[in-house]
């Protein structure tokens, strides 16, 4: 990024406009709107078998109530994750990780920013895919029957949980070994303590 850019966005101790960076909490936004999703989408598949549990508890449960938290959560899921993508693909613009530094994965800088941003928008395609697919078990093809998911989608959905466990990963190297947006560790390299610079 050209030195006028920089100077002309003012950018702060942690290589952004802003005190705190965007990113990082949308992302946790999408993982938790996914997650809540698929489980709350089991926990109706499995329904009959925990109903006498709720009962026991006093809980007013019903099938139908889980499967609309799954279908909302996951519709949910889909808008935010466009902000995250975005903001995220904003963030890697701004970002100017150091080049000497490997990952504990054996990944350099520019690499693992090339695979995370490549692997943002394969995530964020498949969450509309599967926010599509759900739609349509929804309204669709399962309406008129009490268990709205087909086993399929759950197993997708456990699959695209493990890549996003693979894909956070990378996002946690680059905040934390390569510094990306970490104000903590730019100050540190600048000579500076955090303790001191962020009171």
């Amino acid at each position: 990024m050209s030195q006028e850019l920089v100077e002309h966005l003012s950018l702060g101790a942690n290589g952004l406009p802003y005190t705190i960076p965007i990113h990082p909490n949308l992302v946790h936004l999408t993982l938790g709107l996914f997650i809540v999703a698929i489980a709350f989408d089991i926990v109706g598949v499995f329904y009959t078998l925990e109903k006498p549990v709720f009962k026991f508890l006093a809980i007013p449960a019903t099938r139908a109530a889980f499967f609309d938290v799954g279908w909302y959560n996951m519709l949910a899921a889909a808008i935010v994750t466009f902000f995250t993508v975005a903001s995220g693909f904003y963030e890697i613009i701004l970002a100017q990780p150091p080049s000497d530094v490997k990952s504990a994965w054996g990944l350099p800088a520019a690499e693992t920013l090339i695979w995370h941003g490549v692997g943002g928008v394969f995530l964020l395609t498949m969450i509309v895919g599967m926010t599509v697919w759900r739609g349509f078990q929804r309204f669709y093809w399962r309406n008129d029957m009490s268990r709205q998911v087909q086993w399929s989608y759950l197993l997708v959905g456990l699959i695209i949980m493990f890549l996003m466990y693979l894909h956070g990963t990378l996002g946690a190297h680059m905040a934390g070994e390569f510094g990306v947006h970490n104000t903590a560790v730019r100050l540190l390299r600048l000579g500076e303590n955090p303790n001191l610079v962020l009171k």
